[in-house]
């Protein structure tokens, strides 16, 4: 009988934690990154510039596409590659999704969007015309997630990164500057002919398209 009372108390104790465990909130996913859209002919890079999530198209199946569906003629010359797709995406509060626009290459137009990490490797996004014929596809991560950068940092509203900026200084002068965005950099003497293939596009917040909107 003398054990009794301890045994209660371990029980008591066990249920505490399994019960503060369960009530925990799990970690939210991070969107930033690069995604291979649905039927892989394109990655989307996910950035935040000064608070709000930007994609921008960071790699192409198929080099040298151009905008040419775009209602405005003087963009329809303008390359793919680096070109906006996810437009000022806010946090919708008490979620884990973002809402903004989504440009559809394929026939031009922008469309109501909600994009939403389904885990670490899939992200969802949907889109909507008018409020209704939505619908949406499933991204496939295919880069880490991106830190913030230090343009973003250093815009009004943007998270800070005080370690991100010395970074970028101390890049070499004749080298090209080193963003955030950079997918898969070549390790420092690795033969260039192992290396992955260059990234034309880097830090999406610098993008003009993107810079001139959000800053």
């Amino acid at each position: 009988m003398l054990h009794c009372p301890r045994k209660i108390m371990r029980k008591v104790v066990y249920s505490g934690i399994v019960l503060v465990t369960g009530l925990a909130p799990a970690l939210a996913v991070d969107p930033t990154g690069d995604w291979k859209v649905a039927d892989g002919v394109a990655n989307i890079r996910v950035a935040q510039c000064n608070g709000s999530m930007w994609g921008a198209v960071a790699w192409e199946q198929t080099p040298g596409g151009r905008d040419i569906h775009n209602p405005d003629v003087s963009k329809q010359n303008r390359p793919s590659l680096g070109m906006p797709i996810l437009i000022d995406m806010k946090k919708k509060p008490g979620t884990d999704a973002w809402e903004g626009q989504v440009y559809n290459a394929k026939d031009g137009q922008f469309y109501s969007s909600t994009i939403k990490p389904v885990d670490a490797d899939h992200l969802e996004i949907q889109g909507c015309v008018l409020g209704f014929l939505c619908g949406g596809e499933t991204w496939t991560r295919v880069a880490p997630p991106i830190p913030s950068s230090p343009a973003n940092s250093m815009a009004k509203g943007g998270p800070t990164t005080p370690s991100a900026a010395p970074k970028a200084a101390a890049a070499k002068p004749a080298a090209a500057p080193k963003t955030t965005g950079s997918v898969n950099p070549a390790a420092k003497g690795q033969k260039q002919a192992t290396a992955q293939p260059a990234d034309q596009v880097g830090d999406i917040c610098l993008l003009p398209d993107i810079a001139g909107f959000s800053h």
